[in-house]
């Protein structure tokens, strides 16, 4: 799989594959910009290497949505944003994705400029993978670089299929998600202390089973201990599980659970965090999930975080930087902690 130091970008049209699914607020303004922070390196890099920069990206699930509603889910909001990281003009193009404007506008670009394309996930070719989709997206390009993480498990258009038309490869966000997720499973500094929250725990069941393969202990938040007792789920290693003493409401962790948590938070060299302890949305229950990631930062050891909503939890809270790894991958994330494979991987190798 070949990496940014692999081509030569000098005057070159690059497609960039980005993932800017930002959470906005109801005005449509952005309440988090974590993943469009975390591609601004790969977009300086192309435009210090001379490349005429077009950018794919998505933003939510628009075809879901009535179409009255679609168009507060243009990519037109993120340009503001991006103009400010990179310092730099950046052109938003309005028009339908294989229109021939779009192809005159391309061709025009100069080195180190940049246009920002429709939010990709409007089209139906995106969504059903279709491959006449994916080949009139990749003739606007001479090369691929897909710095989308977080669409790395889905079998998406511009994720498995344009690669098939352009020489491809991945940015400098996706090569580091890769490379910190194989050290977690592969080589962890030990003891490794998983810490699972949230619920859905047909998913999280498995991401424990593999975690408490390697792990000392894994944490788990009260939401997943229920759903494990109600659905009488049977996990791997259980000698391994450290459920919560109590909870508050059953919206939190308590204060016992804090401390019983803490102590072994203690003993990690390694600390991997997804999902929240808490219904972190409401104030009163955050209570539990702000000790928990205080205790991760002031542990002198390696921290790897992900999963959306404590992804943002922590963003809110300004502790992002104190944490070794934040990953901007949630089904991606776990899918390949799982799996140890994504179809974005494999489609690029």
């Amino acid at each position: 799989m070949k990496v940014l130091r692999d081509f030569n970008f000098k005057e070159k049209k690059v497609l960039v594959r980005c993932d800017f699914n930002v959470p906005l607020d109801e005005r449509g303004n952005i309440l988090d910009d974590f993943r469009v922070r975390q591609t601004v390196p790969t977009i300086q890099y192309l435009t210090k290497k001379g490349a005429r920069i077009i950018i794919l990206s998505r933003l939510g699930r628009p075809l879901e949505k009535p179409l009255a509603e679609r168009k507060k889910y243009s990519s037109r909001i993120i340009i503001p944003r991006l103009r400010k990281l990179l310092k730099k003009k950046v052109k938003f193009m309005p028009n339908n994705i294989l229109s021939r404007k779009i192809e005159r506008e391309a061709e025009k670009l100069k080195p180190e400029e940049i246009i920002v394309l429709e939010n990709i996930r409007l089209y139906q070719g995106e969504v059903k993978n279709n491959l006449q989709f994916a080949k009139k997206v990749a003739n606007l390009g001479e090369i691929y670089i897909n710095e989308a993480f977080g669409e790395f498990h889905r079998k998406l258009a511009s994720i498995v299929s344009i690669p098939k038309y352009l020489p491809s490869g991945i940015g400098f966000l996706v090569e580091k998600e890769i490379k910190v997720l194989t050290n977690l499973i592969e080589r962890p500094q030990k003891p490794l202390i998983g810490i699972i929250g949230g619920a859905k725990v047909e998913t999280k069941a498995k991401l424990i089973d593999k975690i408490s393969k390697i792990a000392k202990f894994v944490l788990i938040g009260d939401l997943i201990k229920k759903e494990i007792e109600e659905k009488k789920i049977k996990l791997k290693n259980p000698q391994k599980i450290i459920a919560p003493i109590g909870s508050v409401g059953a919206f939190d962790i308590d204060g016992q659970t804090v401390n019983l948590f803490k102590e072994k938070i203690k003993l990690a060299k390694t600390i991997f965090w997804n999902g929240p302890l808490g219904k972190i949305e409401e104030k009163p229950f955050q209570k539990g999930s702000k000790a928990i990631a205080k205790a991760i930062i002031e542990n002198d050891s390696i921290s790897v975080v992900g999963g959306g909503e404590t992804v943002e939890f922590i963003n809110k809270l300004g502790l992002t930087e104190e944490f070794n790894h934040v990953s901007t991958g949630g089904g991606a994330m776990l899918d390949f902690i799982v799996d140890g494979k994504l179809v974005g991987i494999e489609a690029l190798k």
